[in-house]
């Protein structure tokens, strides 16, 4: 459970009350977590996923791409949610993208998401489609490059949802000078100071602002 900025009984009372992860979701978290150690906090939550998966199926995306896609969580909630259109992913991991394939094909979505190995900043610079829907949860330094590049790509009236944004509450902590805190709030400064979009910081697990590019 990632509720850092909720009272724990609040978060468990939040996720009881929320449509469950089905079986699938169950194993490919337990595999998560078994296969890439302390690296499985990367994974997004089930209450995020449950989130992801509603607004894919609200926004209907013909083009929906994610930017870091680590054993395949959130990919799989996105292409649950699609309803005709393809699912992008970035990633440099061969060996936590295995994972995730295998669970696209369990899922039967395998045929709606196409995936690229290799630094996003050089393969996003490559894409030459209009996005309608985007997710991004990579590497924090990058973050900047990476709403760049998406935002040239999001069409006038697109979302883009951006993970960890919260940073477990310490980005509101002035006195919090460490390194990754910093990038964080830094990156939040700069999206607020964005006129191309407007935003909301919804306190989901660790911070997701939506940001919708304005028309």
């Amino acid at each position: 459970m990632k509720a850092h900025l909720l009272d724990q009984a609040v978060a468990r009372y939040i996720l009881d009350h929320s449509t469950a992860p089905d079986p699938l979701l169950d194993d490919l978290a337990r595999e998560t977590a078994e296969t890439t150690g302390s690296s499985a906090g990367m994974q997004i939550s089930a209450d995020q996923g449950r989130f992801l998966t509603m607004i894919t199926q609200l926004t209907a995306p013909s083009v929906a791409v994610e930017v870091g896609t680590f054993t395949g969580y959130s990919s799989l909630c996105i292409a649950r949610g699609l309803t005709g259109g393809h699912l992008y992913c970035f990633d440099v991991s061969e060996e936590w993208t295995s994972i995730a394939r295998r669970h696209w094909e369990k899922a039967g979505v395998a045929h709606r998401v196409t995936l690229t190995l290799g630094p996003a900043v050089e393969t996003l610079a490559a894409f030459d489609q209009r996005i309608d829907l985007a997710f991004l949860d990579a590497d924090k330094p990058n973050y900047p490059a990476y709403y760049e590049l998406l935002m040239d790509r999001l069409r006038p009236g697109g979302l883009l949802m951006v993970d960890n944004t919260l940073w477990r509450g310490r980005v509101a902590d002035p006195s919090d000078h460490d390194a990754a805190t910093v990038v964080m709030r830094e990156f939040n400064d700069l999206v607020r100071e964005d006129p191309r979009v407007t935003l909301v910081i919804l306190p989901i697990a660790d911070g997701l602002t939506m940001v919708r590019k304005n028309p």
